[in-house]
């Protein structure tokens, strides 16, 4: 067996390297692998590495039993799949090859020249690397145009962020087939062009520089700094937690004085760090759960600086020109386990997102204030798409890409889908579109929940769900085909905006395809659900998914026509020819019934178990009444009986629920 992506095929894959991140790409690759059948080989020069190594695997794949993560027969998959090492022919006949080794470029040629002996020319040579350039890396190599850099996040096999570097020898091809194959796998790629640090670490690295220059000039303690960065950029930890968790003293050190000549010269590493790296020193960090309470000025001190090397970093990026705005503001949120930062500074406005930067680059010699920032404060705001569109034999796709909410919908999401349908519908150069969803889990998880939270009046709950209704409305009225191409579940708002596509086509036998949750979280779908559902599966199918929240299989919504078409091979080049042969004519269509249609059915009784019978009745007489109308009629009666949930206890309390303790905990509903 392999693991089969497009035209790239893998058999065997070996990572060189045992030491801190190696072992981890490796339990990552094993995981994705582990129904493949894939040979992976670990393989390093020093016997010691490689026994921690195992060790370091073993134990994370047992804690993975313990925690109910992987079940036995895969753990024993993942295990039976690694081969340990420190004989390098034991590499040959690899598809790909990945180097995680010391960051050092004498080592790195090394390896590569040895490793370009043992394997074949079509085989990818990958380097893992948070800073070298791929120019430098590869210098030796003679086929250049199949090495790229691959820089994974701490720690590599949970975080899903993955820059991919091709050099300016890389075969285009490489790298959109490496794009591919790492979002099959289950992490978030970004391409960056080839620049010292790439995209995200100049920005990490800067941020504890400047945690480090805070501590010099006495604006703090280290875990008053590491306190307040995390609460003014959203961190999950501080800069000298994150350097000390990571053993990033070093590393950020060297990297620092680097980027210093290679980018820009406000970037040097501090004398405090300098120091520690050579005294072998730790910082003093808070321990866990310990409370450190800080000054208000010394607070406001400190998060002006963290702010303002925030927004100049990010800003700065941009400015060279290696990323895009959105890419980048993903990766932080995701890679970083932070606030985005283009998204944050649209939120203080722009105004006082430059007066921040403008004080922090007064005050730092060596920083120019952004001209990014500059066009875009022009502009009013920095322009962020959550959405990538590509067009492909004339059709549209568009991706929904919110990875970090596995993409759930909100109003601005669905305005920018909107705004990109229509350009479709006045191009007569483009014939339809595709929609689907970043990854291989979700086509859409459903509607933002902390933006439901936030309705507090039956008003906003009505005008909220007015608002999904009309663009869904509109989507479905569109002249030009639009394919909904289901790459992983749709619930809530996902399934609702399936149903508003000309057709949907899924993955076959998907376990969970769709489902309206709502119900579980006490309130109504309020997007369509309750109209269009019935439409396509009929009143008694959609009153029991609806009324018990119950999934749906591929294979069942297949069969209840709630999709038209399950699919084995590519889903997009499926959605292609679904819009060319309906463009031609060859595949009819069958419109939704927009007239009332409801003949006679009664409600049946469903035993609703633990779900509140306050909520059921409001979705009763909304699935049956709204039958007896048109669809748009219905629609905005189901908007109004959305608003109606907003007045019981139930939804606060399904609500409430869900943002406390997850969507496996059964809300205990009082039927109010």
């Amino acid at each position: 067996m392999s693991y089969i992506f497009k035209h790239l095929t893998v058999s065997k894959l070996s990572i060189i390297g045992a030491g801190q991140i190696g072992p981890d790409i490796c339990l990552h690759f094993s995981k994705v692998f582990a129904n493949h059948n894939v040979k992976l080989i670990l393989v390093d020069i020093a016997d010691k590495a490689i026994e921690n190594a195992k060790t370091k695997i073993e134990k994370k794949i047992q804690k993975g039993i313990d925690t109910g993560a992987f079940k036995p027969t895969m753990a024993d998959a993942m295990i039976n799949s690694i081969s340990f090492t420190t004989n390098y022919q034991d590499i040959a006949g690899s598809d790909i090859i990945l180097e995680a080794a010391t960051e050092d470029e004498k080592i790195k040629n090394i390896i590569f020249n040895q490793v370009e002996n043992i394997c074949d020319n079509d085989c990818l040579f990958l380097s893992n690397s948070s800073h070298m350039r791929p120019e430098v890396i590869f210098q030796n190599i003679q086929n250049k145009s199949r090495c790229l850099v691959t820089h994974y996040f701490f720690p590599a096999e949970r975080n899903p962020v993955v820059e991919i570097i091709p050099s300016k020898h890389t075969n285009s091809s490489t790298t959109q087939i490496l794009m591919g194959f790492y979002e099959s796998i289950g992490k978030v790629p970004i391409e960056v062009k080839s620049s010292y640090g790439y995209a995200v670490d100049p920005i990490f690295e800067g941020l504890c520089q400047t945690a480090i220059l805070c501590l010099e000039k006495g604006y703090g303690t280290v875990k008053e700094i590491d306190a307040v960065a995390q609460k003014s950029l959203g961190l999950g930890v501080g800069p000298f937690t994150a350097l000390t968790l990571t053993g990033g003293n070093p590393i950020t050190n060297h990297g620092l004085d680097e980027m210093g000549s290679e980018l820009m010269r406000w970037f040097k590493s501090p004398k405090m760090l300098r120091d520690a790296v050579e005294n072998n020193t730790q910082w003093d960090i808070a321990k866990r759960g310990e409370k450190i309470d800080i000054n208000p000025d010394t607070e406001t001190t400190l998060e002006k600086q963290f702010l303002g090397a925030y927004f100049a970093l990010s800003s700065y990026i941009i400015d060279i020109g290696i990323t895009n705005v959105s890419d980048l503001n993903m990766a932080c949120e995701v890679a970083l386990v932070m606030r985005a930062p283009f998204t944050l500074m649209n939120k203080l406005g722009l105004d006082t997102a430059s007066q921040i930067v403008k004080d922090f680059c007064e005050e730092h010699s060596g920083f120019s204030f952004p001209t990014s920032l500059q066009k875009s404060k022009d502009n009013g705001q920095w322009d962020i798409s959550t959405i990538v569109k590509t067009v492909q034999d004339k059709v549209a796709i568009f991706t929904l890409r919110r990875p970090k909410v596995l993409n759930a919908l909100n109003l601005n999401v669905i305005a920018e889908l909107e705004s990109g349908l229509l350009e479709v519908e006045n191009n007569d150069s483009i014939l339809g579109s595709v929609i689907t969803g970043f990854g291989v889990k979700a086509f859409v998880s459903g509607a933002d929940i902390n933006m439901l939270a936030g309705l507090k009046t039956p008003k906003e709950g009505y005008e909220n769900a007015r608002s999904f209704q009309v663009v869904f409305s509109r989507i479905q009225q569109m002249n030009k085909p639009i394919i909904c191409a289901m790459n992983g579940f749709a619930f809530g708002g996902g399934n609702e905006l399936a149903m508003s596509c000309t057709m949907r086509i899924s993955k076959k036998d998907l376990p969970i395809l769709a489902c309206q949750p709502e119900v579980n979280l006490g309130f109504i779908p309020g997007a369509g659900g309750t109209q269009r559902l019935p439409r396509l599966v009929g009143l008694n199918i959609a009153s029991d998914i609806l009324r018990t929240g119950r999934p749906v299989s591929a294979n069942e919504a297949f069969e209840i026509g709630l999709i038209d078409k399950l699919v084995d091979g590519d889903l997009i080049l499926e959605g292609i020819e679904c819009v060319n042969q309906i463009t031609n004519g060859t595949l009819p269509i069958i419109p939704m019934v927009t007239s009332s249609f409801r003949h006679g059915e009664e409600s049946t009784k469903i035993e609703t178990n633990h779900l509140s019978k306050a909520i059921d009745s409001i979705l009763v007489e909304t699935i049956y009444g709204g039958a007896e109308m048109d669809l748009e009629d219905g629609l905005e009666y189901e908007a109004r009986q959305f608003g109606e949930c907003m007045k019981t206890e139930d939804m606060k309390i399904g609500l409430k629920n869900f943002l406390d303790n997850g969507p496996k905990v059964k809300a205990a509903f009082i039927h109010k």
